[in-house]
């Protein structure tokens, strides 16, 4: 059998690094511009979970599944988009000897978007992060709400009360829990206008678990939508369109006004 070689095209492929006391670390990012037939609607970065590197969970490409790449949708409603492989993952370095866990793959959005907003000179941007790209998105953004209009958290758990692959996890596994260290997010600290999104059949997010994260965030711009028919990957999902209209929906609602 040989060999079958991915080609990605349509978008541009960049490099920045992140300081380490072990030295650089080298991070890919991936850029798709805005369609210029729409108006300009933002800049969306979005971040990987722990099963798939950066483009084959939003740059995916499958004959008979129209719109697969979610890049190139939002491209094409106008927005500019970004990826990017966090360490360990894809194309950036993974030669450090190290648990390569939420707080060092936060550290690597911060190289990230520091990078991405100098060269398309967004002043802000909305944030996608799926699982545990969720909890990366969400620990950066409690970091740097300066750099984040918008971010939507989908499939993601805080202290992992009610979720049943959780359990089934430590049991098989009982240094599970010691590497996760839930809860990682303080939901009092996310500031920002936030979207929180559930599958319907997600067997890892639990949804009172979420509801009492979302209970907790102090911006009352801020919405849980539960998706029917999903479970947790909901872009590799049957029913992935309906994730998109959710999204396009939430970062493209006008700011809310008090003024009469």
């Amino acid at each position: 059998m040989s060999d079958v070689k991915v080609t990605w095209t349509g978008g541009v492929e960049h490099w920045t690094h992140k300081k380490t006391p072990e030295g650089d670390i080298k991070l890919f990012l991936w850029e798709k511009k805005a369609s210029p037939k729409v108006p300009h609607a933002g800049t969306v970065f979005f971040v990987h979970g722990s099963s798939m590197a950066s483009q084959p969970t939003f740059d995916l490409h499958v004959p008979g599944r129209p719109h697969s790449s979610a890049m190139d949708w939002f491209a094409e409603h106008g927005f500019d988009t970004w990826t990017m492989d966090n360490e360990g993952y894809g194309r950036s370095d993974k030669h450090r000897n190290i648990n390569f866990d939420i707080s060092n793959g936060a550290d690597d959005l911060a190289a990230g978007t520091e990078y991405a907003m100098k060269v398309s000179g967004a002043k802000s941007l909305l944030m996608y992060g799926i699982s545990s790209g969720a909890l990366k998105a969400g620990l950066f953004t409690e970091r740097h709400p300066e750099r984040i209009a918008k971010v939507a958290l989908d499939a993601f758990v805080w202290t992992g009360e009610g979720s049943h692959t959780l359990e089934q996890r430590k049991k098989k596994l009982p240094e599970f829990l010691a590497k996760t260290k839930l809860p990682l997010l303080d939901p009092k600290k996310l500031t920002v206008p936030t979207i929180i999104l559930r599958g319907e059949y997600d067997g890892i997010a639990g949804m009172d678990d979420l509801i009492d994260y979302f209970k907790l965030l102090p911006n009352m711009n801020k919405q849980f939508s539960v998706m029917r028919g999903i479970s947790h990957a909901s872009f590799q999902q049957k029913n992935y369109m309906m994730v998109y209209q959710i999204l396009h929906s939430f970062f493209t609602m006008p700011e809310p006004s008090y003024k009469g």
